[in-house]
């Protein structure tokens, strides 16, 4: 059963660590990435002497950061509210409806942002004009375009955590809830001292994966929202690789960007996992 994982991983995710070899090489479609000409770390220079480099780092570890800070402690926190829910028909009806956008692509996802946010026919503004409210350019303003991005993606990826932090749950022992309210603790108490502890592993460890991805933002979701009015703050790594090397065929130069998120994001979860050891938490 494991052969096709295996080989999945092997395949897609393992052997094109070879064409990494092309950020130190002059790559071009006759020579291959073999025989392409080596010009070492001439293409990273260029990348960090280009002044638009900095700002685009920039932008995909703010937004990302702000994923992070937003969107994490969100599923923890519904977790544990359909944890107490008793009722087991309103429970699994909340548990399907928050899941479901999970399933959708950012294409459909980013039509539905469109349709509530867009200046001109957009539901919150036409819901404005009813109160004689200027309408609000949700989308061409940077702060609004940001809170816009990061919420759209919390709304997308939470049920699926919730789940996982759900089945986590599942695993604390029921007497121990009953051990502390006969000895008079609150729900808040018991939430905090017993609920929490309880997942405290696996928040960690779903922590230090999203440490790893803190300097990625995903293409779809990016390239689907952004617009030429926030493309200061809406140009991340993801959508500079897909523009610069795929659109201008700098594919040497985008590698070498690629190489270097992927450098900062392993050194993010060494670093994460060593500061989860000292708590006995670690991943590895």
């Amino acid at each position: 059963m494991l052969v096709p994982v295996i080989a999945y991983y092997i395949l897609f995710k393992y052997w094109p660590m070879g064409g990494l070899v092309i950020a130190f090489k002059n790559y071009n479609f006759a020579d291959g990435i073999l025989h392409s000409p080596w010009v070492g770390l001439k293409n990273f220079k260029v990348l960090f002497s280009s002044a638009s480099t900095l700002q685009i780092i920039w932008n995909t570890f703010w937004l990302s950061f702000l994923n992070l800070v937003v969107g994490f402690p969100v599923p923890i926190f519904l977790a544990i509210l359909l944890n107490e829910v008793r009722k087991t028909w309103f429970k699994k009806w909340v548990q399907t409806i928050i899941y479901l956008p999970h399933f959708f692509s950012w294409v459909i996802v980013a039509g539905l942002v469109l349709s509530l946010f867009a200046t001109d026919y957009g539901s919150i503004n036409k819901v404005l004009k009813l109160f004689n409210i200027e309408s609000i350019t949700f989308l061409y303003e940077s702060k609004s375009w940001v809170a816009v991005f990061v919420g759209s993606g919390v709304w997308k990826e939470m049920g699926f955590s919730t789940i996982i932090y759900l089945a986590a749950l599942t695993n604390i022992d029921p007497a121990l809830y009953e051990s502390a309210g006969m000895d008079g603790a609150s729900k808040w108490r018991q939430i905090w001292h017993i609920t929490i502890p309880g997942i405290r592993h696996t928040i960690i460890l779903l922590l230090i994966l999203a440490m790893g991805q803190l300097m990625e933002v995903g293409f779809d979701q990016i390239y689907n929202l952004q617009n030429s009015a926030v493309a200061d703050v809406s140009e991340v790594i993801s959508t500079y690789i897909y523009k610069i090397g795929l659109g201008n065929a700098q594919f040497s130069v985008t590698t070498a960007m690629g190489l270097f998120e992927s450098v900062i994001g392993c050194t993010l979860v060494l670093v994460a996992n060593r500061i989860a050891r000292k708590f006995d938490q670690a991943l590895f």
